[in-house]
């Protein structure tokens, strides 16, 4: 496969309707898709709600103002404990999820039932420069797409329609947006989110943005814009591990090293692996960390 035909599988395309004003943004992302779920055995309604909420980052990033990085979450305390999607403005996106491994997790189950009670829906910008902002708002709806509807409706009041979608071979998503602080006719809104809502699961799954967008709009054709590749890229760093490790403190860390010998990490979003030794963990604490830990723990035995 050559590199073009690898860019043109994980695309963003941003299009504009010039007589109404509705902007809108479609997204397919597939060897990134398939990168993602290779990481972990993830069940059947796990990897397709991941799937979606990954396009759906992909899709709200598109509007950050400022350098930076998208993060999606949603939360719960059911089976499933956590979906996260991160997008950033350089076009490299990771995703992840945390689920309850034992627990037995039907192929089509819905998202409200994994989830459980007390669901939030987070989502986080952290711009390069500056301090970052989060919303946090309750689950409302059965599945992504309709939570991030009401997110958008709850938190920016702007008509939105998002349809999503994900299989073992792809990711995708469409969103149609009113454009803020622009008069557009309640017809004419409904008129294009009407067409939006012929779109099936399947169709965003396997068709790309000029065969959808001319599948829904070809009475009235938008402009449409060169499409954003987008590749997976992990932020993990040994660095980064380290300052986790410092903020939990000497104490705590030299005595896993004591006890077991080294302390090791694993990135959730690549599955690298980062081990800290002896030699490691002193050096970084600028003390005999461990040594402490040894001495303490011989004094309890005693």
């Amino acid at each position: 496969m050559n590199q073009t035909a690898i860019n043109r599988a994980d695309v963003r395309t941003r299009f504009i309707f010039d007589d109404m004003p509705v902007r809108g943004l479609h997204v397919r992302l597939e060897n990134v898709w398939q990168h993602i779920v290779k990481q972990k055995n993830y069940p059947a309604a796990i990897r397709r709600a991941l799937g979606e909420l990954l396009a759906a980052g992909v899709l709200l990033s598109g509007n950050l103002k400022n350098e930076g990085t998208l993060i999606v979450q949603v939360q719960g305390q059911g089976r499933l404990k956590m979906l996260v999607a991160e997008a950033t403005s350089d076009r490299t996106v990771r995703a992840t999820a945390r689920w309850d491994e034992a627990a037995e997790i039907g192929e089509d189950e819905s998202l409200a039932d994994l989830l459980g009670e007390g669901g939030v829906f987070v989502l986080t910008l952290q711009p390069k420069d500056g301090e970052p902002w989060q919303g946090v708002v309750p689950l409302e709806g059965d599945g992504i797409a309709q939570m991030l509807v009401n997110y958008m409706k709850r938190s920016e009041q702007l008509d939105t329609h998002i349809v999503l979608s994900a299989s073992d071979e792809a990711a995708g998503g469409l969103l149609v947006q009113r454009l803020p602080e622009e008069v557009l006719d309640e017809e004419a809104w409904e008129h294009v989110s009407t067409l939006a809502r012929t779109l099936t699961a399947e169709e965003l799954a396997e068709l790309d943005a000029q065969h959808v967008l001319y599948r829904l709009f070809h009475e009235t054709p938008p402009r449409v814009f060169e499409p954003e590749t987008f590749e997976f890229s992990c932020t993990c760093s040994r660095g980064k591990v380290s300052d986790m490790l410092l903020m939990l403190g000497g104490e705590e860390v030299g005595g896993v090293v004591a006890e077991q010998g080294s302390i090791e990490v694993d990135c959730d979003f690549c599955h690298s692996k980062y081990v800290f030794d002896e030699t490691d963990v002193n050096a970084l604490f600028g003390a005999d960390v461990v040594g402490v830990a040894r001495e303490q723990s011989r004094h309890t035995v005693q």
